[in-house]
């Protein structure tokens, strides 16, 4: 008995150990990221990137927000518009959709799924998908062209909740709710929801990054910067800087731009709240995943 107690804690330690080592794998990167933020320009042309640096500065956060500052402060109230509608109305549309496909006594169920795996597999290019957009559905320059298209071409979601579904949904409980005279709505809100969220928080999660982290639909269909998300004002940003840096190296200029540190300060700005807000959101997985359904 002494023994086997003396393996177990063997293996719980080595097994922390390895957790440890993975934590810190993912956790460094960013640390190494910020710090670079903080470092003084031509330290990181002449050391490079550092844990600890030679000089510390506030150069690049200083130019961000100096020349941007109040566009920085409007670029996230958009894209926190666009990631809190945009993950909402996914969490209403591709529920509802996945879950009617996953009916085995829905007849076209397999009709829509067919048409729905065909959109993952196959699209109409960008320049189709830019003129349906811009002329057809009028939403080039206005804040619909930052949540429509990401929100209608998500097939891959719609999938993964019908396969959600039809493994933990069990027909039995449908068809004793139908008994006690619930209806389909009844049904959906008051035993399929509750049942579904760990699979509908992954899907908010990973949506949600998703709108924010999205720079391509802004690049495509904005051209008024009062829209701009914040990775479009970030990118607005570095690619000034870039081209005053080539600039001023043609006219043989000394200009102190800290292109490589602003490169690193936009990107903490642009992740620092995705960090922040993430461990919050892992008590819907938690709690989501204690609940139960019918067992055979």
């Amino acid at each position: 008995m002494a023994s086997k107690k003396l393996n177990d804690r063997v293996f719980q330690t080595f097994i922390h150990i390895i957790l440890l080592m993975l934590a810190l794998a993912a956790l460094l990167p960013f640390i190494l990221l910020f710090t670079s933020s903080f470092t003084d320009e031509g330290t990181l042309l002449v050391d490079g990137y550092s844990f600890f640096p030679k000089k510390w500065s506030l150069g690049a956060y200083t130019y961000v927000f100096r020349t941007n500052g109040e566009n920085v402060f409007r670029a996230y109230a958009v894209t926190l518009f666009i990631t809190v509608i945009g993950t909402s109305l996914s969490l209403l549309i591709a529920p509802m959709l996945g879950y009617a496909i996953s009916r085995r006594d829905y007849r076209r169920r397999g009709v829509v799924s067919f048409l729905i795996f065909f959109t993952m597999l196959f699209n109409g290019g960008l320049v189709a998908s830019y003129m349906m957009w811009s002329q057809l559905f009028q939403i080039k320059n206005t804040i619909f062209a930052l949540i429509f298209p990401n929100l209608l071409f998500n097939g891959f979601s719609i999938m993964l909740m019908r396969s959600y579904f039809s493994i933990n949904i069990h027909p039995a409980m449908i068809e004793a709710a139908k008994i006690d005279g619930a209806g389909e709505f009844r049904i959906y809100f008051s035993i399929v929801v509750p049942l579904s969220l760990p699979i509908m928080a992954t899907i908010g999660l990973m949506v949600g990054i998703g709108y924010w982290n999205d720079w391509t639909n802004g690049l495509y269909y904005l051209t008024d910067p009062k829209l701009f998300s914040l990775q479009n004002l970030l990118n607005r940003i570095l690619t000034n800087a870039k081209f005053l840096a080539s600039i001023s190296n043609e006219a043989n200029v000394q200009v102190d731009l800290p292109t490589i540190g602003v490169r690193m300060a936009m990107a903490v700005i642009g992740v620092i709240p995705v960090m922040v807000l993430y461990p919050f959101f892992q008590r819907f997985f938690i709690k989501g995943i204690t609940l139960g359904g019918v067992k055979e």
